[in-house]
C-alpha cells in the first residue's frame, strides 16, 4: 500500500483528528494542515486543526477555524503532525498527541525519524509538505478547486522561497502549474507569504542587518534580539520571516544565523547555508531537537546569547573545515 493510501485508511478510521504542527507554524505546515483539513472533510472525516497563524496567513482559506495550541485538548483519536515533529509541539499539543490511539507525522525534513509514531510518512525528496500532500489528494481523486490550491500554493512557495531555492525541480513547477490553472491570484500569494512585513518588521529587520557581526573571515552572519530589543519594537510573529535568509546571501557569506532570546536561558537559532555547509547537521550538535533541512534548520539552545553565540560560531567553524576537507 502506497503512503497516501494508507494514511487515508488510518485518518477514515479514526474518530476524531487533529492536524498540527510545531509552535511558530510557517506556510508549509498550515498549508498543509488547512488543505488536508478540507480534503478530509469532504470526505466526511472529523477534522480539527490546531496552531496559530501571524499575519502573513490570516487570509489563507479556514485560519478562521485554528484552534490556538493553549486550547487543544486529548480528545482526539488521531493527531496527525504536518511538517514538523513530535519534539516541537506546544505543551498542550503535546498532551493531545500523547493522548491519542494513533499518532502519525506527515514531513520533508531529512532530520526527521520515524521514532514515536504508528504511522510516518517522510520523504526528504519532496520540496515541501505541501507536495505530499497535493500527491495525497491526488492518489485520493480529491480534484482541485481555488481554496485547495490556495493551500497548497502557500506552502510550495514557502519552502522554495518562490522557486529560487535549489530544492525547486521539475515536479515542483508541475506542482505550481496544476494549482495556477484554478485561477488562484498566484501574485497576490506571493506577496502576502514572503514580501510584506509590518512597519514594525521593517524595523527590526533594520537593526538585525545593521548589528549583525561577520565572523569566521567573513563566512559566518551572526544576527540577533533580545527580549527587551523583541519587545521595544512591538515584534510580532512573522516579523522575522525571511531576515535570516537576506543575511545568507550577503557576498562571501557560507552560514548565516539568527539568534533570538525566548526566555531567560534559551535562544532558538534559525540557521542557513548557501550548501557548503549542512546546517541541519549542525541545528543537531547544537541540541538534541534541533535539525531541519541541508540549507535551513533550527534549533532551541540552553544558554544566553553571548553563550550560544559562541557555540554557534564553533560549530559553524568546525563544519566549514570539514566540509572543506571532504
Amino acid at each position: 500500500m502506497s503512503p497516501e493510501a494508507e494514511l487515508l485508511t488510518v485518518l477514515e478510521g479514526s474518530a476524531r483528528v487533529l492536524l498540527t504542527g510545531p509552535i511558530d507554524s510557517d506556510g508549509d505546515s498550515l498549508g498543509a494542515c488547512l488543505s488536508l483539513q478540507l480534503a478530509l472533510r469532504r470526505r466526511g472525516v472529523a477534522v480539527d486543526v490546531g496552531g496559530e497563524a501571524s499575519y502573513r496567513y490570516r487570509a489563507m482559506p479556514g485560519v478562521g477555524g485554528l484552534i490556538p495550541d493553549a486550547r487543544i485538548q486529548p480528545i482526539y483519536d488521531a493527531v496527525v503532525i504536518l511538517d514538523g515533529d513530535r519534539h516541537r509541539l506546544s505543551p498542550k499539543t503535546d498532551a493531545a498527541f500523547a493522548a491519542a490511539r494513533v499518532k502519525a507525522i506527515v514531513d520533508h525534513h531529512a532530520s526527521t525519524t520515524d521514532d514515536g509514531y504508528a504511522f510516518a510518512w517522510i520523504d526528504p525528496a519532496a520540496a515541501s509538505t505541501c507536495e505530499m500532500v497535493f500527491r495525497a489528494l491526488e492518489g485520493w481523486g480529491v480534484p482541485l478547486d481555488p481554496e485547495l490550491a490556495e493551500l497548497l500554493y502557500v506552502g510550495l512557495i514557502f519552502d522554495t522561497g518562490g522557486f529560487r531555492y535549489s530544492n525547486t525541480s521539475p515536479a515542483t513547477h508541475e506542482m505550481a502549474r496544476a494549482l495556477l490553472s484554478t485561477g488562484i491570484d498566484h501574485a497576490a500569494i506571493c506577496v502576502r507569504t514572503l514580501m510584506e512585513r509590518q512597519q514594525g518588521g521593517v524595523r527590526v529587520a533594520g537593526h538585525v542587518f545593521s548589528t549583525a557581526r561577520f565572523a569566521l573571515d567573513g563566512e559566518l552572519a551572526l544576527g540577533w534580539l533580545t527580549k527587551e530589543e523583541i519587545k521595544r519594537f512591538g515584534m510580532v510573529p512573522g516579523d522575522l520571516e525571511g531576515v535570516v535568509d537576506s543575511l545568507v546571501y550577503t557576498r562571501g557569506v557560507q552560514v548565516a544565523v539568527l539568534l533570538t532570546e525566548r526566555r531567560p536561558g534559551l535562544v532558538k537559532a534559525s540557521l542557513r547555508s548557501r550548501g557548503l555547509v549542512d546546517v541541519a547537521a549542525v541545528a543537531q550538535q547544537l541540541s538534541v531537537h534541533g535539525g531541519g533541512h541541508q540549507k535551513a534548520a533550527g534549533a532551541a539552545i540552553d544558554g544566553d546569547l553571548d553563550q550560544v553565540s559562541a557555540l554557534v560560531e564553533g560549530a559553524v567553524a568546525a563544519a566549514l573545515r570539514v566540509a572543506r576537507e571532504a
